[in-house]
């Protein structure tokens, strides 16, 4: 639907809940609070302007991949995205501009995964959901691995999670990433890591040094704040909680009614 509000504003919903928001006009502008944090991301992936391949598992209307078309010209981007009507309909009313770069792939996001080269992505981005919550076969150490295998040298994974207070799911999920990547770190509002409420969280996970100031100064700095959090931070959320092969994954907790739907 169009935002009367905004010119070239669309806002995409998927069962009544709010999915993606585009502005044809201005791929700068987001508007959802854990798409803003994931381009935040994106921004400290590498030196300003610089072309990166990246991966985008769910793909919604494009945001995330319209704004690095923008902020990074000349970078090569796979979305994969499970929904053909979904695919369709963002093509025939949302459609990206000529030349941006994006390649949008109708596929299950693990089996897409799993058939692409290894070392051929720069950045990958998981924001997939079934609903509102995040498939089993996204949540366990083995899709970490796979990730792991796609991302070249110094590559960063950045996913958007949902959970709430005692983060049985996000806890499994550090551990899970934990177990294969050497450096973690997790970036949400403040109030969702104190377990205030159910939200969105964005974990980053590398085996090189993560931009934790430029992504603390960014977080700090947004309409939206958010803090970053590592190190011995994370070692404490995680506790006792261990990596999940794929026959024990489970999705992400439905969120409280409300949650995440317009008013």
């Amino acid at each position: 639907m169009p935002d009367v509000d905004r010119d070239g504003g669309w806002l995409l919903t998927v069962d009544g809940a709010p999915q993606s928001y585009v502005d044809l006009d201005d791929p700068g502008y987001l508007e959802f609070e854990y798409v803003r944090r994931l381009a935040h991301v994106l921004d400290c992936a590498a030196d300003p302007g610089e072309p990166l391949d990246l991966v985008h598992l769910g793909g919604g209307a494009l945001t995330l991949p319209r704004y690095a078309a923008a902020a990074r010209p000349g970078s090569r981007q796979r979305v994969v995205e499970f929904d053909a009507a979904l695919v369709e309909l963002v093509a025939g009313h949302l459609p990206v501009p000529a030349g941006s770069g994006i390649t949008v792939h109708t596929a299950d996001a693990r089996a897409w995964l799993e058939q692409a080269p290894a070392a051929s992505a720069d950045v990958v981005v998981g924001d997939v959901f079934g609903g509102s919550r995040v498939p089993a076969q996204l949540a366990s150490v083995d899709y970490a691995r796979e990730v792991a295998r796609v991302l070249r040298p110094g590559g960063l994974y950045a996913a958007n999670l949902a959970d709430g207070a005692p983060f049985g799911f996000l806890r499994a999920q550090l551990a899970n990433f934990r177990a294969v990547f050497g450096r973690l770190a997790l970036m949400a509002e403040p109030a969702v890591l104190r377990g205030r409420r159910f939200g969105n969280a964005v974990l980053l996970a590398s085996d090189a040094e993560l931009p934790l100031t430029g992504l603390g100064r960014l977080g700090a700095g947004d309409v939206f704040p958010a803090r970053v959090e590592s190190g011995a931070a994370l070692t404490k959320l995680i506790g006792s909680a261990v990596a999940v092969a794929d026959r024990d994954a489970v999705p992400s907790p439905a969120p409280p009614a409300g949650a995440f739907t317009l008013d």
